[in-house]
């Protein structure tokens, strides 16, 4: 796969987990990879060695997407190195379980700053770029977006408003850029309860959890899709929200 070759794609999150794979993806299919972290940094270093190791080239920028000046600073360093950005997928988002009643105000705040606030915000800062050179967003929701998880009430509702949100972008941002989201079922990468994900691979048509690089696949097939696709979520979940 060769779609991306000679294009910038920048990718929050990127250090590890499935914005690591995004990541790899990307630069093996010939893109400039730019990474962002928080607070991963070793897990940077070694994600942007493996994209060197791929043939592409490769950077990492610390940025905190909840807040504004962090972004446009994170924005500005990977277009002067690479002068433009051509798909930006916010991956960057908290996830956390917590009972209805005992999630507290900063919590709730919190959630929605990484995983609402913080899209709109880096979406904003690269809008320049992203129009001269007619990219795309691809936004990372998730299926509790679309489904009601008890013990998820404020992650659930903030994916929810980042679907909404990428139909909006779609609308607000046509037709110079294409915006789409990737909606993730479970996706398992060796971590939490294996009795957990064995128990859902069993409620999953396909019979087992997902796995990043399946999610990275539907993200890179928005990255290159004929851009008269924009405003979609594609569910990558096995059929498990078809209840």
């Amino acid at each position: 796969m060769t779609g991306l070759r000679g294009k910038t794609v920048l990718v929050t999150g990127g250090a590890r987990r499935i914005g690591r794979e995004i990541a790899l993806e990307a630069a093996r299919a010939g893109a400039n990879v730019a990474i962002t972290y928080l607070s991963s940094e070793r897990e940077a270093r070694r994600t942007l060695a493996e994209i060197g190791a791929a043939g592409a080239q490769g950077l990492s920028v610390r940025c905190d997407v909840r807040e504004p000046r962090s972004v446009t600073a994170a924005v500005r360093v990977v277009v002067r190195e690479f002068r433009g950005i051509d798909v930006l997928v916010n991956n960057a988002a908290v996830y956390e379980t917590a009972r209805f009643e005992r999630i507290t105000i900063g919590q709730w705040d919190n959630i929605f700053a990484s995983n609402a606030r913080g899209p709109f915000l880096v979406s904003r800062a690269a809008l320049d770029t992203l129009r001269e050179r007619r990219g795309r967003i691809v936004n990372l929701g998730s299926l509790g977006g679309l489904q009601p998880w008890a013990t998820h009430a404020h992650y659930c509702a903030s994916k929810a408003a980042l679907i909404m949100l990428t139909q909006a972008m779609a609308k607000a941002l046509a037709p110079r850029i294409a915006v789409n989201c990737v909606a993730p079922g479970m996706i398992d990468m060796g971590e939490g309860d294996k009795k957990f994900f064995r128990r859902l691979a069993r409620k999953t048509p396909m019979r087992r959890s997902g796995e990043a690089g399946e999610v990275a696949a539907a993200v890179m097939f928005f990255a290159t899709a004929p851009r008269f696709i924009t405003g979609q979520t594609l569910v990558v979940d096995g059929g498990l929200g078809l209840g």
